[in-house]
This record gives C-alpha cells, structure tokens and sequence, in this order.
C-alpha cells in the first residue's frame, strides 16, 4: 500500500508499519556480503542526521550538498534535511572541480557530504579556494584527510552530534513548519549545452508526482529494488522514492560497474535503467545466440520468435493469445527464456522502468519477448521525473513513451514542441530568472525542447527540437532517431550523427574494440591497436556495410554516407559527455574537427560524389 505521508515524515512513518523489516541493503566491500538495514534503523539514523545538521548551525531552507556514489548514508542524508526544512543539492559523483565550484558558489553552500576518495579531494581543493564552503562530512571511513584539513569530520563522528536528542524540539518545530512550497532539493541539470542549470524541486513536487504513480506502477512491499542509476538522477531519485513509499527493500549499488554482478547476488524484482543497459544486454545475447551451436541456436531464435508473438503481438495489446501459442511460449518460458533470465539474475522479474533517452524499437521488442515488462516512459529534471509511461493495463506500442500521467497537462506548441503544466513541473531553475522566463511561458507551460505527438492516447516522440540538423540542401535531420536505430548493432559502441550546415550525413563511431578485433581476424587482418583497427580501410567498409544494413528504412538524404572509426570512446574527463552520458555535441565538433572535415573533403575529392550528395 502505498504510503503518502510527505517527505519530512515518510521513513518515520514507514518504520512504525514496518518495523524491523528490511528497508536497504548495501554491499560490504570488506567481507563482500550485502548488509542489511531495517526501516526502524533508517529512521533512527535520519532522527540523528536531523539533530546533526541543527548541531551545525544548518538553517531553514539552507543548501547543503550530497557528493557521492549511491550510499545509504545519502537517503540519511536526505531525509534529515526534508525534517529540518533544509534543501540537499546532489553532485553527481564523477564532477569535476570546476562543476562543483561552480555548483558551491551558484548555491551559496556551506557543508559538502563526501562519499569516496575522489569526492573528498575534489571538495578539499574546492574549500581550500575561499569559498562559500566551510566544511565536509565524509561517509567513507577509509578516506585519508589532507594533512592541512582540521575541519572535516566523519560521518559517525557526525551522527554522534545527534545522539542523545538535544535537539529533537527544534526538529519537530522544523517539520511541523514544512509547507508544500518549501524547496526540497536543487538538481542540477548536465548540461549538454555548456550552461548547468538548478532545477528548483519542491515538497510539493514530490509529494504529487508520488501520489499521481499511485495505481500507475504495481509496486508493492514485497518487490526488491536494485538502485543503480545515481541518486543524482532525477530518474533514480524519483523512483526510490516512490519505492520507499510503496515499502519496497531498496538494494543500493554503489559502483555503477558493479551492477551485473549485483543483478545476479540481489535478483531484483525491479530495477530503473536507461536504454543504455538494455542494448547492453540485447548485444549480449545476441552474441551468444550467434556462437550457439545450431541446436541452441535453433532453440534460441524459436524462442524469441514465441514470446515476440506471445508479449508483442498479443499481451501488449489487450489481447489472449491462442492456446497453441500459450502452451509453446509456456514450455520457452520455463526452459530457454528461464535460463537467460537466471544469467541475468532477472529470475524474479517484475517490471522495469527505463526512459532517459530512446530505447530502440529492436531492443524494447527483445525485452518484452523475454517476458521481461519494460515500462517505457518519458520524463525530465524539470518534472520531478515522469510525465508519461506504459500502462499494462491498457494498449502497450512499440516506440510510444506511454500515457500521461493524471498530474500533468500537455500540449504541442511550435514545432510540435511538447509543453507541461502541473503540480509536478518545476517553477524555474535557481537564481536564474532570464533562463526561467525563456523556458517557461506566462500561461504557466514549461517547454521541453522535445518534439512529438499523440496517437490513441500514447505519447510519441520524434526528436530534440534543438538538436535538429538542417543540410546545407535544406534537408532535416533527426540525429537521435538515427542513433538510436544504429546503436543495436554488436559492433557499435557509441555514434554521434554530424549533419548540420553539410551536404549529406555522415557518423563519429567508437566502435567495440574486441569484438571488431575479432572480426577483422576472421577476414585475416590483424591489428594490434585500437588506431590501426580504425583506421584499416577493409574494416572501416565491414562497418560501413553493417550501417548501411540498418539504415534501409531512412530516407536517401537521412541516410549516412561517410563514417569514421574512432580509436577512443567518447570522454567524461574531456567534457564529451555529461555527467549522464549523453554527449555533447558541439565539444565533439570541436574535438573531432579535423576527422570530420577530413570525410567531407574525401567526399569532395572523389569521382562519386554525386552519390553522396
């Protein structure tokens, strides 16, 4: 059932439900086990955070920052200062210096929660700049303070300024204070435009996108949660939240690369992803199938083939499929398809929410064949998370972002741009009223950017407004769309589309390194550099084959006609990508000048060129 107390008091009022059941597991990276954290200890540790933060001075409405990998101590954390009226600004954990100088100074903030190492000494360097910051709180006992450091403190030694409850009347007078309005959290947009953004979250905001997912997603207390996704993410953030509502156990992973490792320890019941981890996913078995032997393989593709038909075709759309069909789908479902998903660690499925960027239609359908129920769905910062998903109760469509949920109204604007209003959306981002009037309009609609539109009740979208390209022969073009049709292939890594101001499309593409190796050696060329590999003009025509396979449907003037094989990926370190990945186009224009314009003049150069225009 689930529970719509508000943030301030909602652990507490979980613990009394559910006592000493277990609400966190967390990994042990000492004695490898998974520890667990009941909802009665959860509440005690956010009682003391609170009587912490009013030890230190914190105030009404004071920011402070979480900068961290998922950790538990971040929901004390969080949850402590919902009780006090305080606003936590996540810091994604890879941040750089300069992004949380310049997060601290935007903020005005005074205390920095530090997770590891990296987090500390970036923080360190940052404090020791002059700035609004005066003090960090590390949650890692193994953290080694700078020698010159007298005033951070450690976590425990935090909590201990909240033992013995002298503060506790001035937290309940805090709490009882709370009003809808009140800031909650500042989250930081990415940024993939250069310019990072703090998107104002309420208490209002949370408390109804929470109420408006009640009925929506079939949460219940016996589903365990792996968290994966940053708590940074609006995603993750909004979901665990909705989780901790529906007294789910939520099992915090707290190193991104962990997380196939801890699919297969936790087996989640559910589990919030982007597209990103799905075509991870879909590669790999596919990869698999096709070094089967021809019986497995056989038995693989049937398999698939029966549970397309069976989920896609039938179940998806309200409709029973026929007996023969349930009875071969139910022999697959308890032999292939179960030990692919026990690989997996997937055995105990329930549902799994995936949105943050376009799932490509090969890899959703892969998923729902598996009897996986991905619920697709749309959403941003700036809306506390969903504007839409998938009902199974209702029609499900490929390539759809689902239904709009009852709290939000949306129409289109120019350019089919899609606009929001509601309890949900945010009112402006941080001390930055130009920004918010430019995205907000006087009527109250926040526009998104995203184009798309609306058929049979689901929502579809088509492309960023924004990032369309237009040819220099007039033609638009929809990078993303293409991307994410392409992206499926085993061999492609990541792909950047460049269009814009050019005569015919052409690609950047970080291709999978050993598996192109691999490739390459079977038609005898042997590389021993990821540069040589890029660079061999048999391979770069093997991958050019493999592009034009799956561009067929696009028309002549989508349609990539030049690539280039990179000998590196794309770089968080170097300002390619943002902090959740997506890349940042115009760096990689800049970075990648001289390979760009190197395609276009061979196109210029050669005989064809008719053919490429």
């Amino acid at each position: 059932m689930l529970n719509k107390s508000p943030l301030p008091v909602l652990i507490h009022d979980q613990a009394r439900r559910y006592g000493n059941c277990v609400a966190m597991r967390y990994r042990d990276y000492v004695s490898g086990e998974w520890k667990d954290i009941s909802w009665k200890t959860f509440s005690q540790r956010v009682r003391q955070t609170s009587n912490a933060m009013v030890a230190l001075g914190v105030g009404e409405q004071e920011n402070m920052a979480v900068f961290s990998q998922n950790m538990p101590e971040g929901m004390f954390v969080d949850f402590g200062a919902y009780g006090i009226r305080a606003v936590t600004i996540p810091f994604y954990a890879t941040s750089s210096e300069m992004q949380v100088t310049y997060m601290v100074s935007d903020a005005r903030i005074r205390i920095i929660f530090v997770g590891e190492q990296y987090q500390y000494d970036t923080a360190f360097r940052v404090l020791k700049q002059g700035s609004t910051l005066e003090k960090l709180v590390i949650f890692d006992r193994n953290v080694r303070k700078n020698p010159e450091d007298h005033v951070s403190i450690y976590f425990d030694e935090f909590l201990d300024l909240g033992c013995g409850l002298p503060f506790q009347e001035e937290v309940q007078r805090r709490t009882a204070a709370v009003v809808p309005s009140d800031l909650a959290n500042i989250l930081y947009t990415s940024g993939t435009t250069g310019l990072s953004k703090g998107v104002m979250l309420t208490h209002l905001m949370y408390g109804s996108a929470i109420k408006a997912h009640d009925g929506v997603l079939p949460l219940t207390e016996k589903d365990v949660v792996l968290n994966f996704l940053p708590f940074t993410h609006v995603f993750e953030r909004g979901w665990s939240y909705l989780c901790l509502a529906s007294g789910c156990t939520m099992a915090v992973n707290l190193h991104p690369e962990d997380v196939l490792q801890s699919m297969r320890e936790i087996h989640p019941t559910c589990m919030c992803a982007v597209p990103r981890l799905w075509e991870k996913v879909y590669a790999g078995v596919q990869e698999r199938i096709e070094k089967s032997l021809p019986l497995q393989r056989k038995l693989m593709q049937d398999a698939l083939a029966v549970g397309r038909l069976y989920n896609v075709k039938y179940r998806m759309r309200g409709l029973v499929p026929p007996v023969p069909l349930r009875v071969k789908y139910a022999f697959y479902e308890k032999t292939v398809i179960a030990i692919l998903k026990k690989k997996l660690g997937l055995e105990r499925a329930h549902f799994f929410p995936t949105a943050g960027a376009a799932v490509p239609e090969k890899v959703e359908e892969f998923v729902h064949s598996v009897g996986i129920m991905m619920i697709a769905g749309y959403g941003l910062t700036e809306s506390t998370a969903t504007v839409s998903c998938d009902r199974w109760n209702k029609t499900v469509s490929l390539g759809s972002v689902g239904r709009v949920l009852d709290c939000v109204e949306i129409k289109f604007g120019e350019n089919n741009e899609v606009l929001l209003r509601g309890d949900t959306i945010t009112k402006g981002y941080y001390r930055k009223a130009e920004v918010t009037e430019l995205s907000i309009d006087k009527e109250g609609w926040f526009h998104t950017g995203d184009a798309g539109y609306m058929k049979d009740g689901e929502l579809y979208l088509t492309d960023r407004i924004k990032d369309m390209f237009k040819t220099s022969n007039g033609k638009y073009i929809a990078p993303q769309l293409l991307e994410s049709k392409l992206c499926v292939d085993k061999f492609v890594d990541q792909i950047v589309v460049i269009a814009e101001g050019r005569k015919f499309v052409s690609a950047l593409i970080v291709p999978q390194y050993e598996l192109l190796r691999e490739a390459a050696r079977e038609y005898g060329i042997d590389c021993k550099t990821n540069a040589e590999l890029c660079a061999h003009p048999r391979v770069v025509q093997f991958m050019m084959y493999r592009i034009d396979t799956l561009q067929q449907e696009f028309a002549h003037y989508e349609k990539i006609k030049k690539i280039t094989l990179l000998p590196e990926p794309f770089s968080l370190e170097r300002g390619e990508l943002t902090n959740t990945l997506k890349v940042r186009r115009a760096v990689l224009n800049d970075h990648y000048s001289t390979q760009i314009e190197k395609m276009y003049e061979e196109a210029n150069a050669c005989t064809c060129d008719k053919n490429v225009e």
